[in-house]
């Protein structure tokens, strides 16, 4: 018997990818998947008509603009896809008694701490991908569906897609030295281990209030770690030398330390969270055999 039908965008995205290679998997769940071409998720009218149409009871939202640095010159269409859509579908679940969850980012918070982010912490982005992911998620809390929640996550990479993980492996293989920025700590989150969180808390999501949640793997890092420890366990041979953002700049300010605390969603969901140098050796076996 089916439970809950879901529709799921930004469906050829990395996590959204990562979901349709679970669909099968969980067979009470009926997913739809859907993307820029196949629905305009600014446009309230087309989006309750599809939800009407297909009988959707619950959103899984990994629609987003994501190009960090693009964003700072395209800020009116980041802002539409990361704010006003969020909007939309905040307002259409609530109509509709729909349940609603959205990810977000750690671009949220400036990097400026010491210590792993809670969800309580203040937000002060220093980007306008972050600013507007953030404006996203305060629309989102103000219309505040039932049995909600925003998920922030970070340095996402999976076999599909473009991500830093795919990067690295073309330039290893094109290099034989490789400068990687390594004063930027967070911790790298594999799309596949995000998908299978979600799927799991979503029959128990029961509040009356938007709830925050961070998820990313266990561990810290440094992006230049990270490069490391792909071609340490790839077996690629190639000189990677530290460096600071400061010679390697970008068109957005990144945050320096965007570690998240990940105790809340452990604590009342009791799921496991894999160690992020575990799961770089999944993801990279899945890209060989695919």
């Amino acid at each position: 018997m089916i439970k809950n039908t879901i529709l799921v965008t930004g469906g050829n995205g990395q996590l959204g990818s990562e979901l349709r290679e679970l669909a099968s998997k969980y067979t009470d769940h009926h997913f739809i998947f859907t993307d820029v071409e196949s629905l305009d998720i600014c446009n309230h009218k087309a989006v309750v008509t599809f939800i009407e149409k297909n009988n959707i009871n619950v959103i899984i939202n990994c629609a987003a603009y994501t190009a960090v640095d693009k964003a700072e010159e395209q800020a009116e269409l980041a802002d539409k896809i990361n704010h006003v859509a969020v909007a939309n579908f905040a307002q259409i679940a609530k109509d509709q008694n729909i349940q609603l969850v959205h990810i977000s980012t750690d671009y949220v918070f400036d990097g400026t701490n010491h210590k792993p982010y809670t969800e309580s912490d203040i937000p002060n982005p220093q980007s306008v991908y972050g600013q507007t992911k953030l404006e996203g998620e305060l629309a989102m809390q103000k219309i505040n569906p039932q049995n909600s929640m925003i998920i922030r996550t970070s340095w996402v990479y999976s076999k599909f897609g473009n991500n830093f993980v795919k990067t690295m492996l073309r330039l290893g293989s094109a290099r034989n030295q490789l400068s990687v920025v390594a004063d930027q700590i967070g911790t790298p989150t594999y799309a596949a281990d995000l998908a299978e969180a979600i799927v799991t808390i979503l029959p128990n999501i029961k509040n009356k209030n938007v709830e925050i949640f961070h998820y990313s793997n266990e561990g810290v890092c440094s992006w230049y770690d990270f490069a490391k420890a792909i071609f340490e366990i790839q077996g690629v041979s190639i000189k990677v030398d530290p460096i600071e953002s400061s010679k390697y700049p970008t068109a957005a300010k990144r945050p320096f330390f965007s570690v998240l605390n990940k105790n809340k969603i452990k604590e009342k969901y009791h799921i496991n969270i894999p160690y992020w140098r575990d799961s770089i050796k999944i993801c990279l076996q899945q890209i060989k055999v695919s």
